[in-house]
């Protein structure tokens, strides 16, 4: 009877498909008609508007009798987390960068470094300990300078000019670019190999995300 009063036969559909939020593929509607975006976790849905079953999410009707409408959620009532358009199961482990571990906790989502932050003083057979980013490894390492002469060299081939070893050199770290979940700080700084002042980026987290609401306004 819901697929009588809500289906129309034939379908009329829109000549360009709907452009989906990230995370959100194109499905078919409730009724096997038209294109439609497939709802993610916690965004309301209805018997037209689907949720996104790639990601185990059906349609949860248990709080439409609160008046709040149903909304999108994991089948086994399970709670998850969104990171960059991706949804996690509750204790799915996953490393959004190769220096850092995640794991979806309760709706939220706690974090490792996975790069050690040790920090190494200066000492007689390493007077100058600086670190640096090794290419090919995702981790930067200690390097002394005074055991580093192959560095020396490079650097004074690149730019005869440029005094070695220089003062050290840099900006404070910026604001993170993300005001919730994970972003980027920049700064500018000269702590590279070749002295050179150059952008340096590094993944930062002000605070988790918020959860969705729950309470949407049903979809006809």
């Amino acid at each position: 009877q819901v697929c009588a009063q809500l289906c129309r036969r034939p379908c009329y559909c829109p000549w360009v498909p709907p452009r989906c939020p990230r995370g959100s593929p194109l499905v078919l509607d409730g009724c096997g008609c038209c294109k439609v975006c497939a709802r993610r976790l916690g965004e309301p849905c209805d018997f037209l508007h689907v949720c996104d079953q790639s990601q185990g999410l059906v349609c949860d009707y248990s709080s439409a009798s609160a008046g709040t409408g149903a909304t999108c959620n994991f089948e086994d009532d399970e709670e998850g987390c969104e990171v960059n358009g991706r949804v996690y199961r509750d204790g799915e482990v996953f490393q959004p960068s190769c220096k850092i571990q995640c794991q979806c906790l309760d709706g939220g989502f706690n974090c490792i470094p996975l790069c050690q932050e040790d920090v190494r003083l200066p000492s007689p057979d390493c007077p100058h300990p600086r670190r640096v980013e090794v290419p090919g490894k995702c981790c930067p390492e200690w390097v002394c300078e005074a055991q580093d002469q192959h560095l020396l060299r490079d650097a004074r081939a690149v730019s005869p000019l440029l005094r070695y070893p220089c003062q050290e050199w840099g900006t404070e770290w910026s604001a993170c670019s993300a005001t919730c979940g994970l972003g980027f700080a920049t700064r500018v700084s000269n702590q590279n190999r070749y002295c050179r002042l150059e952008t340096q980026r590094r993944l930062c987290m002000a605070r988790p995300c918020p959860a969705l609401p729950a309470a949407f306004p049903a979809v006809s």
